[in-house]
């Protein structure tokens, strides 16, 4: 045997690329795998699924699944093949995200208390594994060091305590699809709360689990979850194999993380879980952490291995991975069962060894290595000894008609499989490299033509071909010429006695014989013996003189040789169509003023009827068209609209394409019934007559709504606005239409209604009119009259109008009346207008004598007459006056005139509309020294009249002369009202408006524009512009069809464009056909089916109702072809029982409900060897196809390889630089051109093309030549930065060229200014037309600037510019302005200086910039000032308009810097700012402090908060806090006032009040003087709804501890949340709180005793706490002794044993002393007296701040007497009140009478250190707080913002000291003793305390460490260790 020899183009398969290891999709997505492998054609492919078959073998390298459910997830491979054998691809996991619903688990968990509750996430199945997120009664549970929430979503929440208790749920969200579920709650259980807190032993309660990762992942977590009792002491620790680990903790030491891990990471993982502290032995638990790492090839085969036949071969094969990968081997997909086949043994480093090849071993091997960390392959080709090939079945002589298909029969045997060539001649037609088009190599090796032509006649050779040899067979092909109708017959419609010709022309072989028969609706034709029937040479069938019996289906057969061809054509007789039957008239039962019409349809002419035609007949009149163009499918209409009581005759006609035919029979006439007056009558007016009737007139109403014959009118009339009923007025007299209204009321509106009535009834009243009967005299005088001399010439009247009731009339003003007395004739009248703003009038009588006695009076009066005067007052005249603002307005009042205080002296400014709308609006200016005033909020495009008056204390001047002054125009401020629009076809529609209101337009409306575009689309709108100011309508065309618009309409003026209208309009564009379907595929195709798949119509112009698919073989007619019509959702369609090997022209159409569309059409040939298109050829563009903005592309289509082209794509890439874009990727498939739109005007581009059909897409084309499109004009107008006035006749305009604008080369794009004069003042009118505008046209793109020269001196400018190109112009820039005779100043004023003048003003004052820069007359000067820490948000322009050197800038903020430049201006604009200069306002008193708090509001105590003001103005020293209750208590109103000097704190805590009582807060802020204060009442506890007392208290002892039992009270309106525990010495203490936060549950409590003072005695009470507030506390419980139980070495039995000692050792040093030192012996005893006396006088301990930078309190006790701190007076123990004040507080007394009893009259002072906490004990004192250094919250519970410290006292650090800070005084009648107090520090917890008596303070004991703490849970409240003592009477615990 010979061995096997490839030829070169023979290649085995091989996979160019592996698919990806796993892949994730969402549900319902489209997935597409391919098998990308290469290898000699034909390649095949079959795909798997879990190992099993999903395909056969086809040419489809990919598989697609449409829409991916849950089902479709698993392991996908695909099998390739050819002929030298098939390969197995590496698997892909295709894994598909979904996320289903929660199982059902357990509801309810319990926990013992104390232990760890695991709570596991209800299971849920989802892909992947759902994000989960634990919630607590609507919370979400984050991680804490209580709470642990494990990697499989676990919660665990350790050591639960009773608040633990709740519902707990998880939400699932699947990161991939989106989805988020919530599952039902789990409510958990706290048990066995109520038992003791013992120490539990750790315990493990998640352990770690074994884990397997590969390596290259980024990171491996594994957790360990551990318990015990107490939390804070357990301690986690992680070891690997024994050796602990600090790195990659987290979680509270619960999780390590391992990044990167590798194979080093491996090993035993430990966690121990230790309770610190404690004897209790440590807990562990491990697990193994595995790294694992894929397969990796060691040795691979060769890619081809040769072999000779009965011989050994070994193929190697050798891999590595952790664990060790399995091998297994595949010969041609098959797997190789080693342990069956004896020639097959596997090597133990995996190669396969085969023995005694035989030829069936040639073929493809495949080695796979796999583990748990994945597979890889290699293959090899093992090529076995071959045989030459042999053809066993040859083609044979063959004739076929053109156009058919013929096959060419070639098969073949031989190893390996020979390679089949086909050749006609030399040219080779098909191979396994090469096909063209038409000719296809079958699988078998036949060759297949289709469709054949006349060229493919001649001789074929079949050649066969191996590695051993060549075998070859031939055959001759004829290829007759196709007989073929090629001019069919037409369907066609003749008139009824025309001629109809039925033409049949053929074209065939001309050797060939033709035959013709026609048949008529399948039965022959006979033309003998019938003269009317004529067949000609050609074959045409003449008919003449036709008739109806012609109607029928005409086919034309041809026969022949050549083939058999037919054609078929409807041949239609069409006439007059006949009369309408039977028409009947009746009166309409549900309709009035209707007659139902009914007829029978007639014969329609064999014409579709076109429509009816009705005419009617009214009252016997003659006949008129009434309906045009009836329905012609309509058998009855419903006439509407007819006039009652008339008669009506109906007749009607149909219509056809022919003609109209003949009128039906008259119907019987018929008579509409009489009906009320459907309108009332016409032009109502009223007018009043006299002051008591109205004259009322009418026409009547049009005859077309009388509705029969008239008979008379009623009136309704009453008073208008009232709610009375009508009285009405009836005329029986049709004819009669006025009527005169008598005894009516005076000066009365009257809504007055007028109806006409028939027999039929009454008709409808008018619109209603109104009208006042006329005006009378008022009846009483003005109100409250009073007079009196402003100076001497002048008397000033006010007065209260009268009542309107009492006017009767329109007040037309009030007459002053003044007369001299003895001369009443001769009298002084005055008239004022109205005011109806004010309640109180004022009026003037001026130029009266001086010094003289006047009567005065005022009366009122109307148009009729005055009404009476008021009474009499007699005033004399003074001796003074006031001037005039002199004239003109710019200058000020001269002090000449100032007639008065110049103090005093200021100006009222008033305005108003020149057209008289709107009303007067004043303002008062108070700065005599003020120049101008800006007016603000004015309307756009108005002309207003301006006033000024100055006025002193005496009062107001005369008015300045009025000044007209006009707003300059803007755009409109609104859009039209009214807008509608109406579709009138499918591609247009109509809008309507009216016209804007008049006070909105703004300007003079030019036009107006229609904005549209499609509703929720994101494209721009579009406008329509409708020019002149009279249009109110627009047609809008080239609409898309059956499209929702969104329809606006705006004006516009010469400013610009104003608001659209509000809201949008919609409206939809008609219906239409629909467009063809698009994107129709053929996805799969086998040779006897097809599917195909479609979208709906890009424009479906409506609902689309149906699909209709047709498809017929592309060689027979459209009669044979099979139409099958689908549901609107139908997308795909598969067609069965197809002939292989065919071509198939697929239709398909959708329909509307205006038809059926355009169809869209596809070919498909019924082939499994398809494939991918050949590329488009090299595109073109011919130059006169190149627009601006568009080219035509032309190409030539490639091979379409079996499978027609479905579309093309077109790429353009815009150069130099641009990257390939997207342009167009539906162009249509049987297109060879196409527009490219949408370019760039004047821009270089390319463009390529590639086809697509079902198999994918081809390669793309050569790119085109490079082109450039031509230019197009500007889109965009150029922006005017600036115009500024250059010289006396010329400016220098500045400008941007529009970023859009694509420029040619220099010089083709020209700037275009346009510039027009205005005449100083001219109306805005006069420049609305452009044609008044110069024009200068300037070259040269890159221009930004001009100076336009030679213009006219003194004038002013509007300046326009555009942009233009060899194209055209593009649109013009918004005019700007500019004054030219002037330039700008070139130089800022000099010399600015600032003078702080208030805290709310600074004064400006700056000189002229120099003469040479000043460039004209300075018109005024711009002050630009902002605040110096924010510009941008504070800067403001001042705006001064005489050109003056001062200003004064107001409405500052105090105490602020600001920084102020100024800048002069002239006529021709600003000129430049000076530098900035700094002044500061002054201080000023702060605003009000911004809100007031309450809190922690008890019986007796409240917490009172505040935030600083908002305006400090200035440095805030401190705040004032005022409280007094509301009503005195036990008749005593005590006002208590506290100074809080500094900024902080912002809060304080009262402890004095009374139960029960509503007290008023007051606070306000202090800078160098108070603010205003802002004010809060709070009524003390218990509120409404708050819970009773609990029980009284009962104490136990157990040794240090103390334990308080309760009993519960009532709840109150609400549950209670939880207990507070408050405490007070026995001895007159305060009550404060000690422990805070008890949970509800719980009736007692345990609290060590070393929170408070040994020795001391104290009371206890309880306060239940609910959502109203704290309750009410429960009564006090017994006094217990905070005295611990002595240790035994302070028993008196172990004191006398020591003493006995001591004592000893004493006797013996003492002789010794007195041998040696008497004399020192008594200096040391007088030394220690001394010392003792001075620490008892200067006893005092520095205390320290502690973390949270509380102050602390020491007392500094001077000892002022002998006598201890309760002083005996009247033989009563009393107590002065404590006095608390740290430096910062000073009290005040203000009920000095509450204590005068008990107080001995002495003063007495002491001084205290910062005391973290203090309390005032409610006393009637005032106080200060000092912030000294850090943030010290004092004295009087100023504890810190923080809640959580509210009550928690603070061990205070050593080595701090403090200041003294606090000055302590209190004055009191009596004399009372001094007191001093002891300090004492504690050595364990904070403590309450009494001081006790002494007379001398004992020593102070050294500060000892804490002790341990002990392990008695405490709530926050508890007191810190280390807190000292305060003085009696405050809180020590808060």
């Amino acid at each position: 045997a010979e061995i096997a020899s490839l030829r070169p183009n023979d290649v085995s398969p091989y996979f160019k690329t592996e698919p990806v290891r796993s892949q994730v999709h969402l549900e319902g997505n489209r997935l597409v795998l391919t098998c990308m492998a290469e290898g000699s054609w034909p390649l095949e492919f079959k795909w798997l699924h879990n190992n099993k078959e999903l395909t056969k073998f086809s040419l489809e390298y990919r598989y697609m699944i449409t829409s991916l459910d849950r089902t479709h997830a698993g392991v996908y491979r695909c099998i390739v093949r050819n002929r030298m054998g098939a390969l197995l691809q590496r698997q892909t996991e295709v894994q598909v995200a979904y996320m289903g619903s929660f199982e059902e688990s357990e509801t309810h968990q319990s926990v013992s208390h104390g232990e760890a509750a695991v709570i596991h996430a209800p299971r849920i199945a989802s892909f992947p594994q759902p994000q989960v997120t634990w919630f607590r009664d609507g919370r979400k549970i984050p991680p804490s060091s209580r709470i642990a929430i494990t990697l499989e979503n676990t919660l665990v929440i350790l050591s639960t305590v009773a608040p633990d208790a709740g519902r707990y749920y998880v939400q699932a969200v699947n990161d991939k699809n989106g989805d988020n579920k919530t599952s039902q709650p789990i409510t958990l259980t706290v048990e066995n709360v109520g038992g003791p807190a013992d120490p539990i032993a750790p315990t493990i309660i998640i352990p770690p689990r074994n884990t397997s990762v590969v390596a290259g992942t980024s990171e491996v977590t594994m957790e360990c979850v551990a318990n015990a009792r107490p939390l804070m002491k357990l301690h986690i620790v992680w070891k690997k194999d024994g050796a602990p680990l600090s790195s990659g903790l987290s979680d509270y030491n619960r999780r390590l993380t391992i990044l990167n891990p590798t194979l080093g990471d491996s090993g035993y993982y430990e966690c121990e879980a230790v309770l610190r502290s404690s004897s209790v032995p440590a807990v562990a638990e491990g697990a193994f952490l595995a790294v694992l790492e894929p397969p990796q090839f060691v040795q691979e085969p060769e890619r081809h291995v040769t072999a000779e036949m009965e011989k050994v071969v070994t193929i190697p094969c050798q891999a590595k991975g952790v664990p060790p990968p399995a091998m297994a081997w595949y010969k041609d997909t098959a797997l190789v069962h080693v342990e069956k086949l004896s020639r097959f043994r596997l090597l133990g480093d995996g190669s396969l060894q085969i023995s005694g090849l035989v030829p069936d071993d040639t073929g493809m091997f495949q080695c796979f290595a796999r583990n748990a960390a994945g597979e890889v392959q290699t293959s090899t080709y093992l090529a076995v000894t071959s045989i030459a090939p042999n053809i066993t079945k040859g083609p044979l002589d063959s004739t076929v008609i053109d156009g058919m298909s013929v096959v060419l029969s070639c098969e073949t045997s031989g190893a390996p499989r020979p390679a089949i060539t086909w050749q006609k001649g030399e040219r080779i037609l098909a191979s396994g490299s090469v096909q063209l088009p038409r000719f296809t190599l079958l699988e078998s090796g036949s060759l297949l033509v289709s469709p054949t032509h006349i060229a493919d006649a001649g001789s074929y050779t079949c050649l066969a071909t191996n590695s051993r040899g060549v075998d070859e067979a031939s055959a001759d092909l004829v290829v007759w010429a196709r007989t073929r109708i090629t001019s069919p017959p037409q369907d066609q419609s003749v008139i009824k006695g025309t001629k109809a010709s039925m033409s049949c022309g053929v074209a065939h072989d001309p050797s060939v014989a033709v035959r013709y028969i026609w048949e008529k609706d399948g039965a022959p034709v006979s033309v003998d013996g019938i003269p009317r029937l004529r067949l000609d040479e050609e074959g045409t069938l003449h008919i003449s003189q036709t008739w109806s019996g012609d109607i029928g289906t005409y086919t034309c057969r041809v026969l022949s040789a050549g083939g058999n061809d037919s054609r078929s054509a409807h041949l239609r007789v069409r006439q007059l169509p006949h009369a309408p039957e039977n028409p009947v008239a009746t009166l309409s039962p549900l309709e009035k003023r209707a007659i139902n019409l009914t007829w029978a349809k007639p014969f329609d002419g064999n014409s579709p009827l076109l429509h009816y035609i009705l005419e009617v007949s009214e009252n016997n009149a003659p006949w008129t068209t009434l309906m045009a163009s009836v329905d012609p499918e309509a058998t009855s209409v419903v006439v509407r609209g007819l006039v009652p009581a008339r008669s009506y005759q109906f007749r009607l006609c149909a219509a056809n394409d022919v003609g109209k035919g003949q009128f039906s029979q008259d119907t019987e006439r018929v008579s509409l019934p009489e009906e009320p007056p459907t309108a009332p009558p016409q032009n109502v007016i009223a007018s009043g007559r006299t002051n008591q009737s109205i004259m009322i007139q009418w026409q009547p109403p049009p005859e077309s709504h009388q509705n029969g014959l008239l008979k008379g009118y009623l009136i309704r009339f009453c008073l208008a606005g009232l709610p009375v009923g009508y009285q009405f007025k009836n005329i029986t007299n049709a004819e009669v239409n006025n009527l005169l209204l008598e005894d009516l009321i005076i000066w009365t509106n009257y809504e007055i209604e007028v109806a006409a009535y028939n027999s039929a009834g009454l008709g409808v009243y008018s619109a209603r009119v109104t009208e006042w009967t006329l005006q009378g005299v008022p009846t009483v005088p003005p109100g409250n009259v009073q007079a009196e001399a402003t100076n001497a010439t002048t008397i000033r009247f006010t007065w209260n109008p009268p009542s309107p009731q009492f006017i009767n009339g329109i007040n037309q003003g009030y007459k002053l009346i003044a007369w001299e007395p003895e001369q009443a004739e001769e009298v002084t009248v005055v008239t004022v207008r109205p005011n109806f703003q004010d309640s109180i009038h004022v009026g003037y009588i001026g130029g009266l004598k001086k010094f003289t006695e006047y009567f005065t009076s005022v009366l009122c009066f109307t148009t009729p007459g005055d009404g009476p005067r008021s009474p009499p007052q007699l005033v004399r005249t003074h001796e003074d006056g006031t001037g005039r603002p002199s004239s003109p307005p710019p200058q000020p009042l001269p002090e000449l005139e100032y007639n008065g205080n110049p103090e005093s002296v200021g100006y009222r400014l008033r305005y108003t509309r020149a057209d008289g709308r709107g009303r007067t609006v004043a303002h008062v200016i108070h700065d005599r020294v003020e120049r101008e005033y800006t007016i603000e909020d004015l309307e756009e495009w108005t002309e207003y009249r301006v006033q000024v008056q100055a006025f002193n204390a005496i009062g107001a001047g005369p008015w300045s002369h009025v000044v007209l002054g006009r707003t300059r125009e803007s755009v409109p401020s609104s859009g039209p009202t009214n807008v509608s629009a109406l579709a009138t076809t499918s591609s247009s529609m109509l809008v309507r408006w009216n016209e804007i209101p008049e006070a909105d337009r703004n300007g003079l409306i030019l036009g107006y524009k229609v904005v549209y575009k499609e509703k929720d689309s994101d494209a721009r709108a579009q406008f329509w512009p409708a020019e002149g100011n009279a249009s109110r309508s627009a047609q809008l065309a080239g609409l898309a069809k059956y499209v929702l618009y969104e329809i606006r309409v705006l004006a516009f003026t010469w400013i610009g464009d104003g608001a659209p209208s509000s809201p949008p309009i919609l409206e939809r564009t008609l219906d239409d056909v629909p467009g063809p379907p698009v994107g129709i595929l053929f996805p799969e195709v086998r040779t006897t089916s097809v599917r195909l798949i479609w979208q709906p119509p890009a424009a479906p112009n409506g609902i689309i109702l149906a699909y209709q698919i047709t498809h017929r073989l592309n060689t027979t007619s459209a009669n044979a072809a099979t139409v099958e019509v689908l549901n609107p959702s139908a997308r795909q369609y598969t067609a069965a029982g197809l002939q292989p090997e065919s071509t198939y022209l697929f239709r398909i159409t959708a329909q509307t409900r205006k038809g059926w569309g355009e169809a869209a059409e596809a070919l498909v040939v019924t082939t499994e060897k398809r494939d991918r298109p050949q590329p488009p050829s090299k595109p073109v563009v011919q130059q006169e196809d190149v627009k601006a903005c568009s080219v035509l592309l032309c190409w030539e289509p490639g091979s379409d390889g079996l499978s027609p082209v479905r579309y093309y794509t077109v790429q353009t890439r815009e150069l130099p630089a641009g990257e390939w874009t997207l342009h167009s990727a539906s162009v249509s498939h049987n297109a060879t051109s196409f527009v490219v739109d949408r370019l760039k005007p004047f821009t270089s581009y390319k463009f390529r093309v590639k086809a697509t059909n079902d198999i994918g897409d081809s390669e793309y084309s050569q790119e085109s030549e490079s082109l450039t499109t031509l230019q197009a004009a500007p889109e965009e107008a150029p922006t005017i930065l600036s115009v500024t006035p250059h010289t006396t006749t010329s400016v220098l305009i500045r400008w941007q060229v529009p970023c859009g604008t694509a420029l040619p080369p220099p010089g083709s794009v020209r700037q275009r200014l346009d510039s027009r004069e205005g005449l100083g003042a001219v109306s805005p009118r006069h420049c609305r037309s452009p044609s008044g505008y110069a024009v200068r046209n300037l070259t040269g793109a890159g221009l930004t600037h001009h100076q336009l020269d030679n213009l006219s001196k003194h004038r002013r400018y509007e300046i326009r510019m555009s942009v233009y190109n060899a194209a055209g112009e593009g649109p013009s820039s918004p005019p700007q302005e500019v004054f030219v005779g002037e330039a700008v100043p070139t130089a800022p004023p000099q010399n600015v200086a600032v003078q702080t003048a208030t805290a709310t003003q600074l004064d400006v004052t700056w000189e002229p910039p120099p003469l040479e820069a000043q460039n004209g007359d300075i018109q005024g000067y711009k002050i630009y000032f902002w605040e110096a820490q924010r510009q941008n948000g504070t800067e403001r322009v001042k705006t001064l308009f005489l050109p003056e050197n001062g200003a004064k800038l107001k409405n500052l903020t105090g105490y602020t810097s600001y920084l102020i430049t100024v800048s002069a201006f002239n006529a021709a604009g600003d000129g430049p700012r000076s530098a900035p200069v700094r002044g500061r306002t002054q201080q000023a008193a702060p605003s009000a402090p911004s809100t007031i708090r309450f809190s922690e509001l008890t019986t007796t105590s409240v917490n009172v908060s505040w935030e600083p003001p908002l305006l400090p103005n200035g440095i805030l020293e401190g705040y004032r806090l005022v409280y007094e209750p509301c009503t005195p208590v036990d008749g005593v109103s005590k006002i208590v006032t506290v100074d809080v000097k500094g900024n902080s704190p912002l809060w304080m805590k009262v402890k004095d009040l009374a139960e029960g009582v509503t007290y008023r807060f007051r606070i306000r802020a202090k800078t160098f003087a108070y603010g205003p204060e802002i004010e809060a009442n709070i009524t003390t506890g218990p509120g409404e709804g708050a819970p009773g007392p609990p029980g009284e208290p009962f104490i136990s002892r157990y040794g240090s501890a103390i334990t308080i039992h309760w009993a519960n009270g009532d709840p109150g309106k609400g549950p209670i949340t939880r207990y507070v525990i408050e405490a007070r010495p026995s001895d007159e203490g305060l009550w404060d709180i000690l422990i805070k936060d008890i949970p509800r549950e719980v009736t007692s409590y345990t609290f060590s005793m070393d929170i408070l003072k040994q020795g001391v005695s104290y009371d206890f009470r309880v306060i239940a706490v609910n959502d109203y507030g704290y309750g009410t506390p429960s009564a006090p419980s017994p006094s217990v002794s905070a005295q611990k139980a002595n240790p035994f070495y302070e028993e008196w039995w172990f004191l006398v044993v020591i003493a006995l000692v001591g004592l000893i050792f004493i006797l013996l040093l003492v002789f010794v002393l007195i041998i040696r030192g008497q004399s020192k012996k008594y200096a040391k005893k007088s030394d220690s007296g001394n010392n003792s006396k001075a620490n008892a006088l200067s006893h005092g301990e520095m205390v320290s701040l502690d973390e949270g930078s509380f102050p602390a309190l020491e007392l500094n006790n001077r000892r002022l007497s002998v006598k201890n701190s309760f002083c005996r007076k009247n033989g009563i123990y009393t107590r002065s009140p404590p006095r608390p004040s740290p430096g910062s507080l000073h009290y005040s007394d203000e009920d000095v009478t509450k204590y005068n009893d008990l107080i001995p009259a002495e003063s007495s002072s002491l001084t205290e250190k910062p005391s973290e906490i203090s309390d005032s004990q409610g006393s009637d004192s005032e106080y200060e707080v000092d912030q000294n250094q850090q943030k010290a919250h004092s004295f009087v519970n100023h504890y810190i913002s923080d809640p959580t410290y509210y009550n928690s006292w603070r061990r205070q650090q050593k080595g701090i000291s403090r200041a003294q800070a606090y000055s302590y005084t209190e004055s009191d009648s009596g004399d009372p003793d001094h007191c001093p107090l002891s300090n004492s520090t504690s050595t364990q917890q904070g403590s309450l305390f009494r001081p006790k008596v002494s007379r001398t303070p004992p020593p102070q004991p050294p500060i000892t460490p804490p002790s341990q703490q002990s392990t008695l849970y405490r709530p926050p409240s508890s007191l810190a260790p280390g807190s000292r003592a305060p003085i009696a009477g405050f809180s020590s615990f808060v």
